[in-house]
Formats: structure tokens, C-alpha cells, sequence
């Protein structure tokens, strides 16, 4: 049997909730969501590589890993920015594509929304074939 049948697929689409668990939804009733790429994935691996060489990098340069707690969400919505594929019905100040992403992860006030993100990202089982999990 070929394994290749069990292989994930490249990407995931989560329905984001809100801060009271409640599935989000525009106005007109279309779900607000976020693709991401999968960790079976080349731009996973990417992201991945990209956020261990910027830890090194600043071990380098300080010598220490004493990070800011703003330091630290900087880069939590860096790698999360380079984990996503598209967001679905979600506009922020006019914002496009990657820059898009990183703003609304490093917003504060919605931080309900990249603790999802990076919890749907830690769980395999949600990009197998098929899978409806969200």
C-alpha cells in the first residue's frame, strides 16, 4: 500500500471564533476564516526555518535571549503572518496580503484570534484529507 494515502493535505481552513466561542460571521452572513498553511507543507517548513534563524539572530546579536514581551509578539505574528495562505472576509485599515496577516496578529484586542491559529496549526488532524474540524 502507498503511504502517500495518509499524507496531509497542503493547507487548512479554519472558521475563526470570537472571544466567547461563538463562530464568526460578516454582516451578511458569510464565515470569516483563515487558510493556513499546513505543517506537512514547503511554506510551513519555510515559516518554520524563517523563525528559528531570527531566534539565532538575536541570540547573536545580544548574546542572550532576553526578549521584550512586544519583541515577542512581533514575532509570534511574523511566524503566524508566514503560516497563512488568505483570510477570508476579514479587512483591516485598507491592509493587503502579508501585512494584512501580521496586523491583525499582532493586535492586541484580538488576540483570541491568533491563540486559534496557532493552536489549529499545532494539530495534524486538522489537515487530513477530508478533515471538517475546526
Amino acid at each position: 500500500m502507498d503511504i502517500r494515502k495518509y499524507a496531509v493535505e497542503q493547507t487548512g481552513r479554519l472558521h475563526l471564533r470570537d472571544a466567547s466561542e461563538e463562530l464568526m460571521y460578516t454582516d451578511d452572513g458569510k464565515e470569516i476564516a483563515i487558510n493556513v498553511y499546513s505543517p506537512g507543507s514547503k511554506k510551513f517548513a519555510k515559516a518554520q526555518a524563517a523563525k528559528s534563524n531570527r531566534t539565532l539572530d538575536i541570540l547573536r546579536k545580544k548574546g542572550k535571549s532576553d526578549q521584550t514581551a512586544e519583541s515577542i509578539a512581533e514575532e509570534r505574528a511574523t511566524y503566524l503572518a508566514d503560516c497563512t495562505e488568505s483570510f477570508e472576509n476579514i479587512e483591516f485599515d485598507k491592509l493587503e496580503g502579508k501585512a494584512l496577516f501580521k496586523a491583525v496578529y499582532a493586535d492586541e484586542s484580538l488576540g483570541f484570534i491568533a491563540d486559534q491559529v496557532a493552536t489549529y496549526l499545532g494539530d495534524w488532524a486538522n489537515f487530513t484529507k477530508g478533515s471538517t474540524k475546526a
